[in-house]
C-alpha cells in the first residue's frame, strides 16, 4: 500500500468508471456491436452533450478507444478495450439479477450457436462456488489501480 494509505473499495473504484446508468448503456451498446457516435445516440436516445461527456469519460477510463475509420472526412468510432470486453459478463449479471427481482417483460440472452437461453451465475474461480454461497470479506490484499489498464 501506498503511504499506509487504507485500500479503496473495489465496488466504490469500478464504479468510478462505470457509475452512471448512461456509460453502463453504452457499454451495453458497445457490446451489441454499436461503435458509432450515431448509433448511441440513436439506440439510448441520449442528448449528444450527455453521450459525449460519457464516451469521453469510458475512453479516459480505459473501456472504450476511439479508432479512426474515415480520413475524408475525419470520422472516430468507439471500440471496446479489453477492459470493456471484460465488462459483458458484469452486464450480464446486472440483467440476470433484473429478472430474478425487477417486473416487466425483460429480454434474454440466447446463445447463437444453440438458441438456449443463457443463465449466467457467478462463481469463483479459486473454489467454483456460487458466488453469495459463502461468508466472505475484505482483505487489503495486493494494491492495484484500476485505472491503469
Amino acid at each position: 500500500m501506498k503511504n499506509g494509505s487504507i485500500p479503496q473499495c473495489p465496488v466504490a473504484r469500478g464504479l468510478k468508471s462505470v457509475g452512471d446508468a448512461w456509460s453502463i448503456l453504452v457499454l451495453r451498446d458497445a457490446h451489441t456491436g454499436l461503435t458509432r457516435f450515431d448509433q448511441f445516440r440513436k439506440s439510448l436516445g441520449i442528448v449528444p452533450t450527455m453521450l459525449t461527456k460519457r464516451l469521453k469519460a469510458l475512453t479516459d477510463d480505459g473501456l472504450l478507444e476511439k479508432r479512426l475509420y474515415s480520413e475524408r472526412p475525419p470520422r472516430e468510432e468507439y471500440v471496446l478495450t479489453e477492459a470493456g470486453r471484460d465488462f459483458l459478463p458484469v452486464l450480464m449479471m446486472i440483467g440476470a439479477w433484473a429478472h430474478r427481482h425487477c417486473d416487466g417483460e425483460l429480454a434474454r440472452y440466447v446463445d447463437v450457436e444453440t438458441g438456449s437461453e443463457i443463465e449466467p451465475i457467478a462463481i469463483d474461480a479459486v473454489t467454483g462456488a456460487k458466488l453469495g454461497t459463502r461468508a466472505m470479506r475484505l482483505s487489503a490484499g495486493e494494491e492495484r489501480d484500476c485505472g491503469d489498464q
